[in-house]
């Protein structure tokens, strides 16, 4: 069976889950959970989720995660950033692997959600359901060492305030021109009466009142 959301580092083929494909303003990183540094309950939890069909229809996988559990009753999404196991790494370093027979790099699905939106790459992200802060240590299994992308460090391996603030902001635009642009074919199918009828219904009562 072929999943969404599921790949590994280039570099030394550890498997991760990909939350984010894109951040606000920086496209040219994600962010993954590497299922390495997670005990057996956690990695069991998240696969759960991810195997799930609300997992395979999410858009990016941390929208599940922000309303997912971890078997000791945490949030996942808060629990995984707080603990460092949210990391943040350049898209050219992930491969997705929806089976053992498919491969493809990141890029090129990032390019290829694009276009099938008719969108930027840039105008991919979106923002978690909810806030999370970043972790006090970076996770030691991972080393920047791993990750082949001169701009990230041990103290951008996870979301900051200001990322998670652009992501807030990303996601309220895209909300409201997705919400705009429903209502618009909603009218375009049915236009709204309800309201006016009863305008005039209140004015019809209105004016007997008087008149009577």
């Amino acid at each position: 069976m072929a999943l969404k959301h599921v790949g590994r580092i280039k570099s030394n083929k550890q498997k991760v889950v990909v939350a984010y494909r894109t951040i606000p303003g920086d496209s040219s990183h994600a962010v993954v959970v590497n299922t390495v540094t997670l005990g057996a309950d956690e990695h069991d939890a998240l696969m759960t989720q991810v195997e799930s069909e609300a997992g395979q229809s999410a858009y990016e996988f941390a929208e599940m995660m922000a309303r997912a559990t971890l078997p000791d009753g945490r949030n996942m999404l808060h629990a995984f950033h707080q603990t460092g196991k949210m990391m943040k790494v350049a898209v050219d370093t992930v491969e997705m692997q929806p089976d053992h027979k498919t491969v493809m790099p990141l890029t090129e699905l990032n390019e290829l959600i694009a276009q099938q939106r008719g969108v930027t790459i840039d105008e991919l992200a979106i923002a978690p359901d909810v806030p999370v802060k970043p972790a006090a240590q970076p996770v030691a299994s991972m080393q920047t060492a791993d990750i082949p992308a001169p701009n990230v460090n041990a103290s951008t391996n996870v979301l900051s305030d200001s990322d998670l603030a652009a992501q807030y902001r990303s996601q309220a635009d895209s909300l409201y021109k997705e919400a705009k642009a429903l209502r618009a074919q909603a009218e375009g199918l049915v236009p709204t009466v309800k309201k006016a009828t009863a305008v005039k219904k209140t004015k019809a009562k209105a004016t007997s009142s008087v008149n009577g």
